[in-house]
């Protein structure tokens, strides 16, 4: 798990527009960890994780694009059935909302799931905790999951 500077730009939903920002991204050499487009009607919201951030920031402005920058967390994990559903039990066990979230394949059998929560400190304590524990589940220690409340 580390937190990670996310992208939001809201773009002209119209052919290329996408295809111009990667391409002027590559030719810097940014590379794309995670990406999301979702369609709004008129405009496109894109959310990703690009590094170096320093180097997105500047293309971006050069290409007219208004972006904000956020931290949000980055969790590998598991690509195999339940790996997603234990984590996101995990977080609402402490009663996190997650606001929203992406995932991409990442490799063999891992995968990385991107999460804006409404208490990013805690989700951090939480998913580290987890990770350094070996099986991050509550139940085993006794307390009720938030949906038998």
């Amino acid at each position: 798990m580390e937190i990670v500077t996310e992208v939001t730009a809201r773009l002209e939903n119209k052919p290329g527009r996408l295809a111009k920002i990667c391409a002027a991204m590559a030719h810097e050499k940014i590379n794309i960890r995670a990406m999301t487009v979702m369609d709004t009607g008129d405009r496109s919201v894109l959310r990703m994780i690009a590094e170096p951030i320093d180097d997105t920031r500047r293309v971006l402005t050069s290409l007219g694009v208004e972006a904000e920058f956020h931290e949000v967390m980055a969790v590998e994990l598991d690509n195999k059935p339940g790996a997603l559903a234990k984590l996101l039990q995990r977080l609402a066990d402490e009663h996190i909302n997650i606001e929203y979230a992406y995932t991409s394949a990442i490799g063999q059998g891992r995968a990385l799931g991107i999460f804006q929560t409404d208490t990013p400190k805690k989700t951090a304590q939480v998913l580290s905790i987890a990770s350094n524990s070996g099986n991050g589940s509550d139940r085993e220690a006794g307390r009720r999951p938030l949906h038998t409340r």
